[in-house]
């Protein structure tokens, strides 16, 4: 039976996506056929790599900024479960200012708080725009993640702590070889999951002047001038984000069913 049952499998995935199938088949028959013939099909082809190039300078923001920001909430969230009040405190304000913050206003904020150049001995050295959105995403970015290592901390039993120190470990033997490697099991699924919010975030860039894949949307729909062409280019914006946070989803869930049980 399970020989069986293990064989069948493969077959039956075609037929509970039958008719996704049929709706992606209809797709690539009616790009190759029909589309070429369009104007707007022409000239989003011919905008087709300046998107590309600008959806990268948005993948470059998002994972900076989840870079930055996963180093400062690492911090921010040891210092959040320190048995010290007067370290304790600081990280406790900081994760509800950035947390509560609209991530807009940060952006803002970063990009006319910080200079436009900034002088190394008897040279400037310019500090460009998306370097300021990229810290501007950090900020919320390290609160969450000081939010999400708390979380996976007080996840984990008291028993465990309890036991250890039975054993005479010192606080800090207990995060390193007990606590540490159970949180950042927990803590991947969620962090991945705000990874992807940011990487749409990087969205908001352009509108400091950073030029991404919407201000690239943005010159190509005012140059072709169709108002079809806007609603394809807008939509091929929806498709870019999608196909590159969906994986991140499905990932995260698959995680989070593996890890279901530690």
């Amino acid at each position: 039976m399970a020989i069986e049952s293990s064989v069948s499998a493969p077959l039956a995935w075609p037929r509970r996506h039958v008719g996704k199938l049929l709706l992606a088949a209809g797709v690539v028959l009616f790009l190759f056929y029909f589309a070429p013939q369009s104007p707007v099909f022409t000239a989003l082809l011919q905008w087709s790599p300046a998107l590309a190039v600008g959806f990268g300078q948005n993948i470059l923001i998002s994972l900076v900024a989840i870079g930055l920001g996963s180093v400062l909430g690492l911090l921010v969230g040891a210092l959040a479960v320190s048995p010290l009040r007067l370290l304790r405190l600081p990280a406790q304000i900081w994760v509800q200012i950035f947390r509560n913050a609209p991530w807009l206003v940060l952006i803002y904020f970063t990009t006319y708080v910080f200079p436009f150049e900034i002088k190394l001995g008897s040279s400037y050295v310019s500090f460009p725009d998306w370097v300021k959105v990229t810290i501007g995403l950090a900020l919320p970015a390290s609160a969450n993640v000081a939010e999400i290592f708390r979380g996976a901390i007080g996840s984990i039993p008291s028993t465990q702590w309890e036991a250890a120190r039975s054993l005479a470990f010192t606080r800090g033997q207990i995060f390193r070889s007990i606590i540490l490697p159970q949180c950042f099991k927990r803590m991947l699924p969620p962090w991945m999951n705000l990874y992807a919010v940011i990487t749409m975030g990087t969205a908001l860039a352009s509108l400091v002047g950073v030029h991404d894949v919407i201000d690239t949307a943005q010159i190509a729909s005012n140059t072709v001038n169709l108002t079809g062409f806007t609603v394809v280019i807008y939509l091929s914006l929806l498709v870019l984000f999608f196909a590159y946070c969906y994986p991140i989803s499905r990932l995260t869930q698959r995680l989070e069913r593996r890890y279901a049980f530690y």
